[in-house]
């Protein structure tokens, strides 16, 4: 019984890392836009630059992942489990600090695949520090999938497919997608509030004065004019439902006026440059963004700059491209959602996200020909989410299940040589050398 529940726990702690670390892995900068989140609330925001964010985030990806492989594999069971105790005592302070204080909205454990409370992510953390507790305590009763021998090649196999995830992600863009901005989602239908939906409630508190005596009223029981107000507070008492896109807004800087709804409203093709800031915005294709924009034009497709960038990086990223597209204003937040690129580029179709490109895989002339109603780019990709779990299954897991298929059945014939050489080599009884009188 004692082994039953030493390698349970040691499944819930392996599949607890191994998602963990994949998911951030998928997503390096919105793991390193937390990690930003943490210094900041800490007031070391300004200690590290982008680059060691971005490592500290890379790096940390695989370290959980490696860890959740090895301890589901059994590979070096007494350092893994010191190694993942370590790691939740050190993480129990950590969340307890955001449970209590909650300078940041989510801890980001799962990225946005599952996004936990600070409450939630504090009991969570309760039951894995549990459970690596108990496999620390009786490393030697996990059982192996793979023979010592060969474990190198689960643990070099599973470092260098972690890492080639998120080069690739850094690259391109996520794999997976678990933003409100994905492929496919309508950013109209995501800012709408259902007629049925619970409204958050809030309760107002006034303080008001008479002769020289400070009394609080609320709305139901408001004095009469004799008081004079003092000053008023407001609580929210009740949660009610927040929609999945709530902070979109895109303000014209030419014109100063929103123009959102006309944007999300239009039923054609429309192109948005994304770049949260300009002046640290990739320039190594600025020639492929004019000629996206030369092609929206000649086509008439509208295409806008969406941008957090102050007056002076705008006049500089027109000096130095000579830009004639239309900027607008939009939450620094909001744009590194909408997609991890910086520049990036959306296309729209109806308010709905048809393709998202990162500055490394814009389109070219080739395949920008003729309208986007009779091509290719203008239809929704057919990488499915089922087809990308499928190429994960095939670059990582099934290797791995063949490598353990193929240790069992040579450790299991190894086991049937050894017992046969036994076998033969044990000596005859002293029955057979009695020599028969007759």
């Amino acid at each position: 019984m004692r082994k039953v529940f030493v390698n349970t726990c040691r499944l819930v702690l392996a599949v607890v890392f191994v998602l963990s670390g994949f998911v951030k892995a998928v997503d390096p900068l919105g793991t390193q836009y937390k990690i930003q989140d943490y210094l900041e609330a800490m007031h070391l925001g300004s200690l590290l630059p982008d680059i060691a964010t971005l490592g500290a985030s890379v790096l940390l990806s695989a370290v959980e992942f490696c860890l959740g492989i090895s301890l589901l594999f059994a590979i070096r069971r007494r350092l893994t489990s010191r190694l993942i105790l370590a790691v939740m005592l050190v993480m129990m302070p950590l969340t307890l600090w955001l449970a209590l204080t909650n300078p940041v909205s989510d801890c980001g454990c799962f990225g946005d695949a599952l996004v936990l409370t600070n409450w939630q992510t504090f009991w969570k953390n309760i039951l894995l520090l549990s459970c690596a507790v108990v496999v620390a305590r009786w490393p030697l009763d996990m059982f192996r999938f793979v023979s010592r021998t060969n474990q190198w090649i689960v643990t070099n196999y599973s470092a260098v497919f972690i890492l080639g995830v998120s080069t690739w992600c850094l690259y391109d863009l996520p794999i997976f997608d678990f933003r409100p901005y994905h492929i496919g989602a309508s950013i109209r239908e995501g800012m709408t509030i259902p007629d049925d939906a619970e409204m958050p409630q809030f309760e107002t508190t006034f303080v008001m004065e008479r002769d020289g005596v400070r009394q609080e009223f609320t709305v139901d029981n408001y004095p009469d004019s004799t008081w004079t107000f003092v000053d008023s507070r407001t609580v929210q008492t009740r949660e009610g439902y927040v929609p999945p896109i709530h902070d979109f807004s895109i303000v014209s800087l030419d014109e100063d006026e929103d123009i959102t709804e006309a944007v999300l409203a239009d039923k054609g093709y429309t192109f948005l440059l994304i770049s949260p800031h300009l002046g640290q915005a990739d320039d190594s294709r600025l020639d492929l963004i004019n000629e996206v924009y030369e092609y929206a034009r000649e086509n008439d497709y509208p295409f806008y700059c969406l941008t957090a960038s102050a007056a002076s990086e705008i006049e500089q990223w027109r000096d130095m491209t000579g830009a004639e597209y239309p900027f607008c204003a939009t939450d620094e937040t909001t744009l590194k959602t909408v997609i991890r690129s910086n520049p990036g580029l959306l296309l729209m179709h109806d308010g709905t996200i048809v393709r998202k490109w990162s500055h490394n895989s814009l389109p070219d002339e080739y395949q920008l020909n003729g309208r986007l109603e009779n091509n290719a780019i203008g239809m929704m990709p057919n990488d499915s989410v089922p087809g990308k779990i499928l190429m994960i299954l095939l670059w990582f897991v099934l290797p791995l299940a063949l490598l353990t298929m193929a240790d069992r059945t040579w450790m299991w014939t190894k086991w049937l040589r050894r017992r046969k050489y036994h076998t033969t080599q044990q000596p005859q009884s002293p029955q057979n050398n009695i020599i028969n009188p007759k």
